[in-house]
């Protein structure tokens, strides 16, 4: 019988321990796993680090289950929500910076996902744009630029 993600992600939180409770809701960009649970912080794990791991994990198992299956997000408390809205205002900061001075910033490496959400953040700025190197590196900086 073909469990449901909801029904795996539960099974793999009880095998690790972990006592939650886990709402499911469909947005336009696929399913989306919210945890609730006491122990929100080991489950975040450094940097989110251990959330990316199971949300890797589940969707292995998911595919494994059917080739065609949609990705799954998983979310603790909303802290993706939260650590991205972070990303964004510390960076809308910096481009003010780059507004007055018109010198250029280089960001800290970051992830595709990351990128993503800072190219979109400045997308209609009429004063700054970003950029990022076109190499195939896993982790590239953007640099934000006077236009």
């Amino acid at each position: 019988m073909k469990q449901t993600p909801k029904e795996i992600l539960d099974t793999m939180l009880g095998c690790l321990g972990f006592v939650c409770e886990i709402q499911e809701t469909e947005a336009e960009n696929g399913l989306t796993l919210q945890v609730y649970t006491p122990e929100k912080e080991s489950l975040i794990g450094h940097n989110g680090q251990t959330l990316d791991d199971l949300q890797y994990l589940l969707n292995r198992v998911l595919q494994a289950q059917d080739a065609t299956s949609p990705k799954v997000h998983v979310d603790v408390e909303h802290y993706r929500d939260m650590r991205n809205d972070l990303l964004v205002a510390r960076v809308l900061k910096i481009a003010e910076s780059v507004r007055r001075t018109g010198m250029p910033f280089h960001l800290e490496p970051m992830n595709s996902y990351d990128r993503r959400l800072i190219h979109n953040a400045f997308k209609d700025d009429p004063q700054v744009t970003t950029w990022s190197p076109p190499d195939d590196a896993r982790m590239k900086r953007i640099t934000l630029k006077k236009r």
